[in-house]
């Protein structure tokens, strides 16, 4: 018993002389065996501080633990002594280029790090960014952006062209009817202003003396017997007749009844409504003044003021929907006739003119109308949607989808828009997809991701030249 007693001391004092501790565990003593520390070195600066029992604690200077004993220090090119802190184990065999800010900020580190909220930071592993300037997304962050991607293809681009307008009659459907002489209106028939009229409808009974007397002589030049140049004379008589504006039926009655009329009624000269009616019972009408103004308005013109930033697209011959703001809900289809040649210098607008059908006369004249022109092109071109394009004012470009999860900006040049695409003119071929959808989120990646890796690049040479600077000291 002493002897077993004797060799328990004795091993009790060889293991703290070693640097050996005992510990009790449920009545149970064991011993554990510490770390002596490397002798300090007075030519070289340690890189930390680590707990003398191996526990994953590291201190930046001198420290002790609570229980009084010295951290060890932690040398460079130290290989026995120092343990060095173990980064995170990634579950992928790639190499580890720098650690990146968990919330997305520009800092960046060359070894594992905390920020100040105590999150890790995130590895970036080689792969992850490549340098054919090209956008890599992980599947699970694509699924959540809502990216969608659509091929580029040849379509016809649609571009719609709206101007406002009226409804004016058509200069080439409208009648006057003026005395060339001096008249007096015997009788004047039921006609008033927006009456509608058919062509050769009475309208007034006219007396004149210098139609009377055209009349007369006519008549005694078709009747006569004398032989010679009577033909010619009575084509004379009768162009006379025909200067002075009378109904051509008037003429040929006289020329059927042989007898010259005391008044002379005027009738309609063609259908339409009657938009003037001066013409009164008893009234003197002197040479060129107006009785009755008469326009047919089965055909009216619709004058629309196009933008001139639009005039490019605008040609002769292309369709046009009218819509008229008092029939709701109905289309007017026409075409364009002229587009006049001049610029509206306060509005800046080109005035076309629309020709259209009025079978049922709901078009009045001085109507308000809206046009919608139909600038399509039967050609078609390379277009995309135009939720594609990324726009900062001076330059355009799309997001390339090059599969797994790769995207490549591209600088394209655009041409005419309409109908939700934009034609592609130059930088995307037939059949390339593009990004049509959360673009914006991943030309954001793709900016984080250039700030990152400068801060990558010139993370190395700030911490050759903090080395540089504590060997200088």
């Amino acid at each position: 018993m002493k002897t077993l007693r004797l060799l328990t001391t004795l091993a009790l004092a060889g293991g703290l002389a070693m640097g050996a501790y005992w510990s009790s565990h449920d009545g149970r003593w064991s011993v554990h065996a510490e770390a002596t520390p490397a002798p300090a070195r007075a030519d070289r600066t340690p890189l930390y501080y680590r707990d003398p029992s191996d526990a994953p604690l590291w201190s930046a200077g001198p420290k002790q633990d609570d229980r009084g004993r010295d951290y060890l220090p932690v040398y460079e090119d130290d290989q026995v002594t120092a343990v060095a802190p173990k980064p995170p184990q990634a579950a992928s065999s790639r190499k580890i280029l720098y650690y990146r800010n968990p919330m997305g900020l520009p800092d960046t580190s060359p070894v594992p790090k905390k920020d100040p909220m105590g999150m890790n930071y995130v590895p970036v592993y080689e792969g992850d960014e490549v340098d054919d300037g090209t956008v890599k997304l992980s599947p699970g962050k694509i699924q959540r952006s809502g990216v969608k991607s659509e091929p580029a293809r040849r379509r016809a681009i649609r571009v719609a062209v709206k101007a406002p307008g009226t409804i004016q009659l058509d200069e080439r459907r409208v009648s006057v009817i003026a005395m060339r002489a001096e008249s007096f209106v015997q009788k004047v028939a039921d006609v008033t202003t927006g009456t509608r009229v058919k062509a050769g409808q009475p309208l007034m009974e006219i007396y004149s003396s210098a139609v009377a007397s055209a009349a007369a002589e006519y008549l005694a030049t078709i009747t006569s017997k004398t032989v010679g140049g009577v033909e010619m004379y009575g084509r004379g008589s009768r162009q006379r007749l025909v200067n002075l504006d009378v109904p051509e039926q008037v003429i040929a009655e006289m020329e059927r009844t042989r007898v010259a009329p005391v008044t002379v009624h005027w009738s309609a000269p063609r259908d339409g409504i009657v938009l003037e009616r001066n013409a009164i019972e008893g009234m003197r009408a002197n040479p060129g003044d107006v009785l009755f103004r008469i326009a047919d308005i089965s055909l009216v013109w619709a004058l629309a003021d196009v933008a001139e930033r639009d005039l490019g697209n605008v040609a002769v011959g292309q369709s046009v929907a009218v819509r008229a703001r008092s029939f709701p809900g109905r289309i007017f289809s026409a075409h364009i006739a002229v587009v006049y040649p001049q610029v509206n210098r306060d509005t800046r607008t080109v005035r076309v003119r629309i020709e259209l059908a009025n079978p049922d006369a709901a078009l009045l004249p001085d109507m308000y109308v809206d046009a919608e022109i139909d600038t399509a092109d039967s050609a078609p071109v390379l277009a995309i949607q135009d939720s594609s394009v990324l726009d900062t004012g001076t330059r355009q470009a799309v997001l390339v989808d090059k599969g797994e999860g790769r995207f490549e900006p591209r600088e394209v040049k655009l041409g005419r828009r309409g109908g939700g695409y934009i034609e592609v003119r130059d930088g995307l071929a037939d059949g390339e997809a593009v990004v049509t959808s959360a673009n914006f989120l991943i030309d954001a990646e793709s900016n984080l991701k250039a700030a990152l890796k400068g801060f990558a690049e010139g993370a190395p040479q700030a911490s050759d030249a903090g080395h540089a600077t504590g060997e200088h000291k």
